[in-house]
């Protein structure tokens, strides 16, 4: 089978089904595991598709959001673990921005018991927050309903009044080459100024964020270290050289 036939099949697959398994395209190309593992790479680097563990899954398109709830109904032990890990980074002291989102709401329960600031545009945040005894600043803005956060010029000025050591951030998509993306060129401004003004900033994101490109970019991969779980060292490779990545494990 030529190579075009291989992956036009291939992409089929992935269009009808959402995610595929390795086998399932071995078997319907009748082709070796390294094949379609070279295929899988080519195809990604071409963004047609996504690896992922054990076989591709298609795209998002660029404009496409979940909500808050569906966010945080998914990859849950990763987004755990990475919260964790991110909250240990924290220390007495710190005055740190928390982005809205789901793998930074995960830090809120491990920053108890120390002496920090904390300064937030998530709404789902506030309550997790007080029971957390955590000091906290919450940004104006106009509220987004689907992802719980606070966008627009009202929490950008408030922004620009303050100064972080840390940051921490979420992001739909994270490509080796188009950088940090969201779908939302308002809440992408508002990241973009967070890693400004911080000294030192961080992207959270489980596995599934990666080869993701969605509409408004927030900043080059360089602009953030990432923090993440559960990708394969191949995919991980790609990123390493243009930025630095932590791979936590439990």
């Amino acid at each position: 089978m030529l190579t075009p036939e291989r992956h036009q099949i291939i992409l089929d697959l992935v269009k009808r089904k959402g995610i595929v398994k390795l086998q399932e395209l071995m078997d319907a190309t009748g082709s070796s595991e390294s094949t379609i593992r070279r295929d899988l790479i080519q195809l990604e680097d071409e963004n047609h598709l996504k690896r992922v563990h054990g076989g591709a899954s298609s795209l998002q398109s660029k404009g496409t959001e979940l909500s808050m709830n569906e966010k945080s109904s998914k990859n849950l032990h990763e987004k755990n673990i990475i919260g964790q890990y991110a909250a240990s980074l924290v220390e007495d002291g710190d005055c740190i921005y928390l982005d809205a989102g789901s793998t930074t709401y995960e830090m809120i329960p491990y920053l108890q018991g120390k002496d920090i600031t904390v300064v937030t545009n998530g709404l789902m945040h506030i309550e997790a927050l007080f029971q957390a005894n955590i000091r906290a600043y919450l940004l104006g803005g106009m509220m987004k309903s689907n992802t719980r956060a606070l966008i627009g010029s009202a929490a950008l000025e408030g922004l620009l009044r303050y100064r972080f050591d840390l940051c921490f951030l979420g992001a739909n998509g994270i490509h080796a080459t188009y950088g940090y993306t969201t779908p939302d060129p308002e809440e992408a401004l508002l990241k973009k100024t967070a890693l400004q003004l911080s000294n030192t900033s961080y992207v959270l994101a489980d596995g599934s964020k990666f080869s993701e490109v969605s509409f408004a970019k927030i900043e080059e991969l360089g602009a953030a270290s990432i923090i993440t779980a559960n990708i394969e060292e191949s995919e991980r490779a790609s990123y390493a050289n243009k930025t630095k990545i932590k791979v936590v494990t439990a």
